[in-house]
This record gives structure tokens, C-alpha cells and sequence, in this order.
């Protein structure tokens, strides 16, 4: 529900902050007072594209601010959600028009781009009148308020479930059909890239392991050099490290006999002495295992130097050699297997393009019965309205296979005779504004059970009727006033009489700028007001007696 809205420096709005409240509000004054200003407002923060000739003369800018209760309004709720914006049970949505650069748009604080937000708008609000925005004219609207007075939800959600199935299912099909068109080329060069890497048949480590065979192979005369030298200095030379330890035990020994504190020393110096004759077996293991072999460095140097080659081709380290030939042999393994996963992909598109037709027809059927329904209720509606000998018909006509989508495969069509002996035609050929919102609130009045709309705003929905038309037309504004948020923009007293509460829009000008008012009216001034909308410029008692029979008319 709107619950607050604020206009600043809007065409002739100055300055402008209102509360509304919950029902059916009129909103009334002198014609030329600017009684639609609110609603282009409204559509300026609900998304509508901008205009910089609304802002007001003189200004740089103008802003409008807009404050809804969603506490009732799960669909707004996980709209904002999935969007990212915080909301805590209300949404504000605030639009700023620039007379330099673009306008800007905001929900919740954060900026928002103007088709998101129209998008929002459309959850929050519908505008009903004689305007090229009027959301009733959408085929897509159409569609939603058949199957939203249908019950369709379960219907619909199967449809949408099972086309979301198809559509992934085909674009794989796509995929792989544009894969086998590529598929004889790209096999060929998978298995000469396979037979490279045969050839070099690494193994997992190796590239390591040669490098470590190559260093050996490449530096073995100086390795065998130093490692016998080593050797020498250990254990060989007459001063060598293992005799002169083995000399300080035996001397520790005997000095032992004299104090029995020398033994841990004795057992350090001895474990020393056999860990340098282990240490000078190893070095001498070594030394005997080194290979001069030219050939062998040469046959290494070679393998490395493939695999370094290899890696750069495929710009991979060498060590992952072995794990890119079995990837592309598995790749080269699913290429040849292709025809196979084309020809079940193929039947899997098939049986799912199946299930999809059949739950689009189940979902046509019910639309068929439900649209004979609802053609025979806004029908009735209709001579209500002043119409009398008028038709209204939902028309569910199914298209093409190749036409299914999320929603099904049939295309909705409101078709209208506003006059007997009239052919029907589509909604948005209606030829009479007048009729067009009379029309409109026919077929929001008959769908309201079905919509989640929180507020509905009719714009001059009484153009063209008066007398007893007119006291329907409110009557119907009112009832529909119960079940959500309606505001009425009219000149007929009738109307405006029934509202819940009733706002006044007054022009003033001082000779140089003009400037558009608009004030909640309370019990008196609304009698004023009605006064004034029925008998012109004189008000008689008479008429204000009028007046108050009319408002206690609900």
C-alpha cells in the first residue's frame, strides 16, 4: 500500500507531502487544477521515462519520493531480495529528474536502473485511465490476470518448470550439434596431439627424475673427485678423522679406569667414531655408483628437452604432461562417442518437448473454461457501467509448437464491443478513452480476487457518464476499495462522494509562477467540495444539503 508520497518542484508543485490511507481516495478539484499531477508523479517513480520539461520552471531539478507498506506483499518482498535491497517491511522508491545529465533512481537507498525499477513499479501499482501506459493493454498483463483469477499457479508452475527442462536440454543439443560440425577436424588434431605425447610416453615424476639423473650424469668427475677426497680426509690420511677418534677413545678409556665421570664422554666420542665409518661407507657407495657416460647425459639431455618442448606447445609445466594425454584421451574418447550422446539427446529434447505439451495444454483447457467465466462476469459488468448491449471476451487462442513457452503456447487477447451491433476488437483498439477505463475497471473489479496488486489508481475512469453510471462506477471504485488500495482521480461528485476519504487540488498564481496544492479534506470541507463539484461557482444550502445526502450515501 502507498502509504506516503513527496513531490518537489514538479512541473507546477512546489513543494508537496501527503499521506494516504488504506480504501478508496478521490481526488478532485477545478478543472486545469492539475488533478493528474499525482498520478504522472506516481509513474515517474514507478519508472516511467523521464521528462526534463516536468521540472519545474526555473529549477535545476525535481524529486519524487514514494513510501510503500509491503508487509502484505510476499511477491515485493522476494522481488527485493533477489535484487540485493534491504526492505524490513516497507519499500521506498525515490526518483530524481535532472535538467543536466540522466535522472537517477533509488529503492531503498541504492540506485537502481530505470528498467529495474519499472519493473518493481509493476508489482506495486497499476494506473488505469486514458494514458498510453495503461498496463491493461500488455498482452503479458492480459495473460496474468486470466490465470491469477484462474487459480492457475499450480498449473503454470509445472509449465514453467518442465520449458526451463526443455530449454537446457536444447541448448546442450545446440552445443553438441555445433561440437559434431567441428568434430572431424578437431578429432584429427586431438589424436596427432595424442600420438605426440605417446611417442614421449611420460611418466608421472619423471621430468623430475631426469633432472636429477642429468645433474649426476653431468657433473660425475667432479662429484667422484670430491667424494674420494672426502674419504680420504675421513678415514685414509694418517690424520684422518676416524683414527684420531678412535685414538681420543682409547685414550678416554684408560683415563676412565681413573674417574668413572669420563664415560659419557667416551660414549659421545665412540658413537662419533662409528657414525663417520657409516657416513664414509655411504661416500664410498656413492663414489663407486657414479656413471661416466656421455652417451647416457646425452640420451637425458635429449628427453628433457622434449618434455620442456612439449609443455610450451601444450602451455603446460612439463610434469603435467602425463596427466594432459589422458584428458585429451578422454576428450578424443567423447568426440568419437558423439553420435551416440547426440542420438540420446536428441530423444531426452523430444520426451521433454512432450511433457511440455502436454502440460501446456492441460494449462489451455482450464484457461478456455475459466476465460468463458470471466468474459460472462465483465460482460455483466458492463451494462452496469452504462454499456448496455456491450461484450466482453476473453480469447485464449492456442499457437504453433514452436510458439510454447514458460507460460504455455496460448496467447490471451481481451476483445471488446462497447456498443451493440459492434464486432469485437482487441482491448487496446478501443476507440473511447471513456469506455476504455470504464472497461478497465470493469475487468479490475472482476479480478481483483486474483490480482496481489496493492494499490490501483484510476485516472478520469468517469469520462463521458454521469446520472446513475456514475453512482456505479463509484460504488464498484468502492467495493474494490475494500479489498486493496484504490485512488480515484474524478470530476463527478458521484463519484467522489463514495470514497473513503477525499483529496482537494488547488491551483494558485500570483501573476508571475503558478503552484499546485493538494490537502486531505475532512468531513466539511468534503460536503464543500461535493457542493462545489455539483453546483458550480453558487452554492446553495440546497446543494450542501445535496452534497451531505450524497456522502452518506456508503
Amino acid at each position: 500500500m502507498l502509504q506516503h508520497i513527496q513531490i518537489r518542484d514538479l512541473v507546477i508543485v512546489r513543494e508537496l507531502a501527503l499521506e494516504l490511507q488504506p480504501g478508496m481516495t478521490a481526488l478532485t478539484g477545478e478543472t486545469g487544477a492539475g488533478k493528474s499531477i499525482l498520478v504522472d508523479a506516481l509513474g515517474l517513480v514507478l519508472g516511467n521515462r523521464a521528462d526534463r520539461d516536468m521540472i519545474r520552471s526555473g529549477c535545476d531539478q525535481a524529486e519524487i519520493s514514494a513510501v510503500f507498506d509491503i508487509s502484505r506483499q510476499p511477491r515485493v518482498r522476494a522481488w527485493l531480495e533477489e535484487q540485493a535491497l534491504d526492505s524490513d517491511g516497507e519499500c521506498i522508491l525515490r526518483r530524481v529528474l535532472a535538467r543536466k545529465g540522466r535522472s537517477r533512481a533509488f529503492v531503498n537507498g541504492r540506485p537502481l536502473p530505470q528498467a529495474l525499477l519499472a519493473e518493481l513499479g509493476g508489482l506495486l501499482v497499476s494506473i488505469h485511465g486514458q494514458h498510453e501506459h495503461q498496463t491493461l493493454m500488455r498482452p503479458a498483463t492480459q495473460r496474468r490476470l486470466l490465470d491469477a483469477w484462474a487459480g492457475h499457479d499450480k498449473l503454470l508452475q509445472a509449465m514453467a518448470d518442465g520449458y526451463r527442462q526443455f530449454s537446457e536440454l536444447g541448448q546442450q543439443l545446440r552445443n553438441l550439434r555445433e561440437q559434431a560440425r567441428e568434430r572431424g577436424r578437431h578429432l584429427d588434431y586431438l589424436q596427432f596431439q595424442i600420438g605426440e605425447l605417446e611417442e614421449l610416453a611420460p611418466a608421472p615424476g619423471e621430468v623430475e627424475e631426469l633432472a636429477r639423473r642429468q645433474r649426476r650424469l653431468a657433473h660425475a668427475e667432479e662429484l667422484a673427485g670430491a667424494l674420494n677426497g672426502l674419504v680420504q680426509a675421513l678415514y685414509e690420511d694418517d690424520a684422518a678423522a676416524h683414527p684420531e677418534l678412535a685414538r681420543a677413545c682409547t685414550r678416554l678409556e684408560e683415563l676412565g679406569r681413573l674417574d668413572e665421570d669420563l664415560q659419557p664422554a667416551l660414549e659421545l666420542l665412540d658413537s662419533a667414531r662409528i657414525q663417520v665409518e657409516e657416513a664414509v661407507s655411504l661416500l664410498r657407495d656413492q663414489a663407486a655408483g657414479i656413471e661416466f657416460n656421455p652417451g647416457l647425459l646425452e640420451e637425458t639431455d635429449a628427453r628433457l628437452a622434449r618434455f620442456h618442448e612439449l609443455a610450451r606447445k601444450h602451455q603446460v609445466a612439463a610434469d603435467e604432461l602425463p596427466a594432459l594425454l589422458q584428458q585429451l584421451r578422454e576428450e578424443s574418447t567423447a568426440l568419437e562417442n558423439a553420435d551416440q550422446t547426440l542420438a540420446d539427446l536428441e530423444r531426452q529434447v523430444r520426451d521433454q518437448q512432450e511433457i511440455c505439451l502436454r502440460a501446456a495444454e492441460r494449462l489451455s483447457r482450464s484457461r478456455q473454461k475459466a476465460a468463458k467465466k470471466l468474459s460472462d462476469i465483465i460482460t455483466a459488468s458492463m451494462q452496469e457501467l452504462g454499456m448496455e448491449g456491450g461484450r466482453f471476451s476473453v480469447e485464449v487462442t492456442q499457437q504453433p509448437e514452436e510458439k510454447l513457452g514458460a507460460s504455455g503456447r496460448d496467447e490471451i487477447c481481451f476483445m471488446v464491443s462497447a456498443n451493440p451491433g459492434q464486432p469485437l476488437a482487441p482491448l487496446a483498439r478501443t476507440a473511447s478513452g471513456g469506455e476504455l477505463s470504464r472497461i478497465s475497471l470493469a475487468i479490475q473489479v472482476a479480478t481483483t480476487s486474483g490480482t496481489d496488486l496493492p494499490t490501483l489508481i484510476f485516472d478520469e475512469v468517469d469520462s463521458g457518464i454521469g446520472g446513475a453510471t456514475a453512482e456505479t462506477v463509484g460504488r464498484l471504485l468502492r467495493e474494490l476499495g475494500e479489498d486493496c488500495q484504490v485512488l480515484c482521480v474524478t470530476h463527478l461528485p458521484q463519484v467522489a462522494a463514495q470514497a473513503h476519504q477525499q483529496l482537494r487540488v488547488s491551483k494558485q498564481t500570483d501573476g508571475r509562477q503558478t503552484e499546485t496544492t493538494i490537502e486531505p479534506l475532512d468531513a466539511d470541507q468534503r460536503v464543500e467540495e461535493i457542493a462545489r463539484m455539483l453546483g458550480g461557482a453558487k452554492i446553495t444550502e440546497r446543494t450542501l444539503d445535496h452534497a451531505r445526502e450524497m456522502i452518506a450515501i456508503p
